[in-house]
């Protein structure tokens, strides 16, 4: 019961840090600032940490196989809520924010089946992926004079050819398509899911 109530509350601190269920809503509020911090904080430093926390003491986790059931829940749960949220945005960077915590939730997911090497290698492929996206639309507001509203643009593929080929490719990582990183990351936490008997 000590170890449990242990990882719990290690648990909600890494659902506030990595912006899960129910304490999301601060990280789409985040993107007021510069796109490069974005890029930075998404794709390599601060909101990852909840998920390096959990994988960090995966040595105790292993014990409290009730605690990683509720990981696996919450982060299955946030994953298929922030993609919907991600749907219905009309901001470019609410757009890739939701996005980001919708993969952060697969990443938790993992860990809910002690996979914690599968969280890993989607948290690499991950930050290379939403690095690539956040730079490419900083360049995508930058030639929108700091707009972000997707409604007021278009046509923009003609001046921005480079950046929509590169655009192109994160968003086709990011959806798991082969031979992209993401698809060998998101295949193996499925295969996980399944080794596990959630075959659902």
């Amino acid at each position: 019961p000590v170890l449990t109530a242990i990882t719990l509350l290690l648990f909600v601190g890494a659902v506030g840090k990595s912006a899960q269920l129910p304490l999301y809503t601060w990280l789409p509020d985040a993107m007021a600032g510069p796109t490069p911090v974005s890029a930075l904080i998404h794709a390599a430093t601060m909101v990852t940490a909840g998920v390096y926390l959990i994988v960090r003491m995966h040595a105790v986790y292993i014990m409290t196989p009730e605690t990683l059931s509720v990981v696996g829940i919450i982060g299955g749960a946030t994953s298929l809520f922030a993609a919907l949220c991600a749907v219905g945005q009309t901001d470019l960077k609410r757009v890739l924010a939701y996005s980001t915590v919708s993969q952060l939730g697969l990443m938790f997911l993992a860990c809910g089946v002690g996979a914690f090497y599968t969280a890993m290698f989607h948290l690499t492929t991950h930050a290379f992926m939403k690095a690539l996206l956040f730079l490419s639309a900083g360049n995508v507001v930058h030639m929108m004079h700091g707009n972000t509203e997707m409604e007021k643009m278009g046509g923009l593929a003609n001046k921005l050819k480079v950046t929509n080929w590169l655009f192109l490719i994160g968003v086709l990582a990011m959806s798991g398509i082969p031979p992209f990183a993401a698809f060998f990351s998101k295949d193996l936490i499925l295969e996980m899911e399944h080794s596990a008997g959630y075959t659902a």
